[in-house]
């Protein structure tokens, strides 16, 4: 049986190295759109703090919204706890008091990830340089969690490492459709619906998801169809639905897990009944809205079952 603790650091950790990851993706591809649309278009760096999910904490600490502010507090603010620095400086406390769960490696690779990212951030913060720094880190992930999946036994510790990496998936990759949507809309109020095919394109690649799209859509890239197949996909990990099927193959596995299985069929439910997507830049924010808030509740769940004190 496991201790309440470790499974609750178990899955944290999942979560935040997830979100070390997703946050360099975001970066990475949004500082790639700048190349591909003009430069009139506008485009506001608020929408990588929106995707974020931390635009509370960035409006009530900054007036400006210009790129050194914006990826200054997304790469090493350590004061805002979203922030890749913020989040790899979680994981490593939570594997630090896990380290007999997991491969011992994993624990070896997250060190020097650490050290490489503390002696190498200013370059993220350097255009010039920023590629292959992001590149570095998304590799890195990989390879921490290509290590886990290849040499991790299957028992508890996994399915609560698989929840914890499925929900922060699911939960970025709607904070990534919001700010598309919200990318979309000033397009479009500024008549540059031009530019739109290239916006929803980022949203794809920043999820890797161009060429999944491509093979399963069998359509030109558009906004209602790219938010379909990242909501309502079953087979793409990082779609909102392939997450949430995942999650409950894990919770079946796990004791007393009832009211979890219960919340994530109502999240299912509530994606694959799907949004009208007829206008992602209006009414589909909102639904977005009420998705962020399934996944509150899910998370509330996993807590309230697996992780109070004993």
């Amino acid at each position: 049986m496991m201790l309440s603790r470790v499974a609750e650091r178990v899955y944290w950790f999942a979560r935040y190295l997830e979100r070390v990851e997703s946050m360099a993706r975001l970066i990475q591809v949004y500082t790639g759109l700048l190349f591909d649309l003009p430069r009139d278009t506008g485009i506001s760096w608020h929408n990588l703090v929106i995707a974020s999910g931390s635009h509370g904490e960035y409006n009530r600490r900054f007036s400006v919204q210009d790129e050194k502010r914006v990826v200054k507090f997304l790469l090493e603010d350590l004061s805002n706890p979203s922030s890749l620095a913020s989040s790899l400086r979680m994981v490593r406390e939570n594997i630090r008091t896990t380290r007999d769960i997991v491969p011992q490696e994993s624990w070896e690779l997250v060190n020097e990830f650490q050290i490489f990212v503390s002696e190498n951030i200013a370059q993220g913060l350097n255009r010039r340089y920023r590629h292959e720094f992001l590149e570095e880190i998304i590799k890195t992930c990989q390879q921490i969690n290509g290590l886990i999946a290849d040499t991790m036994r299957r028992d508890a510790a996994w399915h609560f490492l698989n929840m914890g990496r499925s929900l922060e998936r699911a939960d970025m990759t709607i904070r990534i459709l919001e700010a598309g949507a919200s990318m979309s809309s000033d397009f479009i109020e500024n008549d540059t619906n031009h530019v739109l095919d290239a916006v929803w394109g980022s949203v794809l690649g920043t999820l890797n998801a161009t060429m999944p799209f491509r093979r399963t859509m069998k359509v030109a890239i558009k906004g209602d169809d790219a938010a379909r197949f990242l909501l309502e996909d079953t087979l793409f990990p990082r779609a909102v639905t392939c997450g949430l099927l995942r999650m409950q193959d894990s919770a079946k596995q796990l004791p007393s897990s009832e009211k979890v299985m219960s919340c994530l069929n109502d999240f299912v439910k509530t994606v694959t009944s799907g949004s009208d997507y007829s206008d992602v830049s209006a009414g589909f924010p909102a639904y977005l809205t009420e998705l962020e808030k399934n996944s509150i509740v899910i998370h509330k769940a996993i807590q309230d079952t697996w992780f109070q004190p004993t």
